[in-house]
């Protein structure tokens, strides 16, 4: 059974920094993408960081130079590191990991998910 599970969710201010982790278990990321995704209430879930590979990683515009995505070397944790916490990534954020390809940030790669933590920025 495939669980992923996320936690490090909190309420910061502005400028605050978080580091989230993914705990997956019953799949390995051999040949798949992990990534964070976040939804904030009455939006699309929007894809924040993917990893590939353990090296290769892909960023939203909006997050660049901000977050930074990782994993482990057993592989079966993946981390978001994120800085200048700004309001507007105040979200849900889940992670997921994908065995198809519409592109590393496409809801669609993803086949599981996990039930996500909450990220609250206020100013």
């Amino acid at each position: 059974q495939v669980q992923l599970v996320e936690s490090g969710g909190d309420s910061v201010l502005a400028g605050g920094s978080l580091r989230l982790s993914c705990a997956v278990s019953g799949v390995t990321f051999s040949g798949k993408h992990v990534a964070w995704f976040r939804q904030a209430p009455g939006k699309e879930r929007e894809g924040v960081a993917a990893i590939y590979g353990g090296a290769m990683t892909y960023y939203a515009d909006s997050v660049k130079g901000r977050f930074t995505i990782s994993q482990d070397g057993s592989k079966t944790t993946v981390y978001l590191q994120m800085n200048s916490l700004k309001p507007e990534d105040t979200a849900m954020y889940i992670c997921g990991v994908g065995i198809t390809w519409f592109g590393p940030l496409h809801p669609k790669t993803y086949t599981y998910w996990g039930q996500g933590t909450q990220v609250t920025v206020s100013s």
